[in-house]
């Protein structure tokens, strides 16, 4: 697994009003490799909605990680009609940060 950088996803979290942060993915498993992207999941604060802010937003997490990231929210995963994509992912998903 690469360097978290807590500082950073604090800061981002905060800045956008995020109250769960987690990663899913090959970046927990034997199979993440140098030109891997990253799998992250979010749960904003009640009543935020984003728009076109959310390709800054995944513009933000990709410099802090320092390579490309998927970004998801966790209802779009929740509300999936893939029922084994949204199994695996929040069976799997480890939250790194949570405030509130």
């Amino acid at each position: 697994m690469i360097d978290l950088h807590k500082d950073g996803i604090v800061k981002w979290c905060d800045r956008w009003q995020v109250r769960e942060f987690y990663l899913f993915g090959s970046i927990l498993r034997a199979d993440f490799h140098s030109d891997s992207d990253i799998d992250v999941m979010v749960k904003f604060c009640p009543n935020v909605r984003w728009g076109f802010e959310w390709v800054q937003m995944k513009q933000e997490l990709a410099e802090i990680f320092n390579r490309d990231v998927d970004l998801l929210t966790k209802s779009s995963i929740e509300n999936s009609d893939n029922w084994m994509r949204r199994q695996e992912i929040l069976a799997t998903a480890q939250l790194i940060y949570v405030t509130g």
